[in-house]
């Protein structure tokens, strides 16, 4: 029986890690080679890309790296994880700040800039992750690190509680909670996120998602989407049935035979002759072949 590949949109509940549903799902699929896109809080909600089977080789390449969320603040605090799950380390009255204001503020965190990973997350420092020195009560110097925040809205905000909420779409690597807590600090208050949703990841948005309950009712098949959906944009090349076995066996084709042009500089899907996606490859244009990136078969 062959194996099964594809992608699976998931939309991870709140308390749960990315690996409790990689683990639960593991139970539900009776397989082991399962992956994910971008982890999560066990606070946040929302879109989890979970790769299936041969499709778990994709996990580190995807094209449409960049996020969405949704995020709630609390102004007025701030905590050692810089949400409102952790320790709260000062607090002060966050309310009656004008709306005008928190929107002059939020001008600073939009486009590209430099950014400081909290304690509390994965990053590595000296070999160590960041939360392992964390929870062992260290706080060690962080390298700022250059991320891009394409949009960034106010969508809410309550003065007289002194709580909102924003809209954030960005690239790869980019804390949420950090924004609200540097947003905190121009405001002289402090803030803490209260809340976190992912509508978007790897090109698939909350519609696109099932839950769990759903996963354990409902046949693979009709919740698996095929893993070339997330390289909708790249150009795609169709073998016929002798390039295809040559392909497979790890045989160079040229650009010819494979139907590509050999000035071609992009990466591109290969479509084997039965329809299957087989992978990525590129132009070698100092020899007029084709070459894989990553194979899927």
């Amino acid at each position: 029986m062959t194996e099964p590949c594809g992608i699976i949109p998931v939309f991870k509940p709140e308390g749960w890690t990315s690996f409790d549903v990689i683990a639960k799902l593991r139970g539900i699929l009776h397989m082991k080679r399962l992956g994910h896109a971008g982890t999560l809080d066990p606070m946040a909600t929302g879109v989890l890309p979970v790769f299936v089977g041969k499709a778990t080789k994709a996990c580190d390449i995807l094209p449409d790296s960049d996020k969405a969320y949704e995020a709630g603040f609390t102004l007025g605090i701030t905590t050692d994880t810089q949400d409102v799950s952790g320790k709260t380390l000062s607090e002060s009255d966050g309310r009656g700040i004008p709306r005008e204001t928190v929107e002059d503020k939020l001008k600073a965190f939009r486009g590209e800039i430099m950014q400081i990973p909290p304690m509390y997350s994965a990053v590595k420092v000296g070999g160590k992750r960041l939360y392992d020195l964390a929870r062992e009560g260290k706080e060690v110097e962080r390298e700022p690190r250059r991320i891009t925040v394409y949009e960034l809205s106010l969508t809410d905000f309550d003065e007289a509680a002194g709580t909102g909420k924003l809209y954030i779409s960005c690239s790869k690597g980019t804390y949420i909670r950090t924004i609200i807590h540097d947003l905190g600090q121009a405001l002289g208050c402090g803030a803490a996120m209260n809340g976190l949703s992912r509508v978007r990841a790897a090109g698939f948005t909350l519609e696109d998602c099932v839950t769990m309950e759903q996963l354990a009712e409902m046949p693979l098949e009709k919740a698996l989407m095929p893993l070339i959906n997330a390289f909708e944009g790249y150009t795609k090349i169709t073998l016929d049935e002798h390039c295809t076995a040559m392909y497979k066996n790890g045989v160079k084709l040229w650009c010819e035979q494979a139907g590509i042009d050999e000035s071609f500089d992009k990466e591109f899907c290969v479509i084997g002759c039965d329809g299957a996606f087989l992978g990525l490859a590129k132009v070698v244009q100092a020899e007029g072949v084709i070459k894989a990136v990553r194979n899927f078969y």
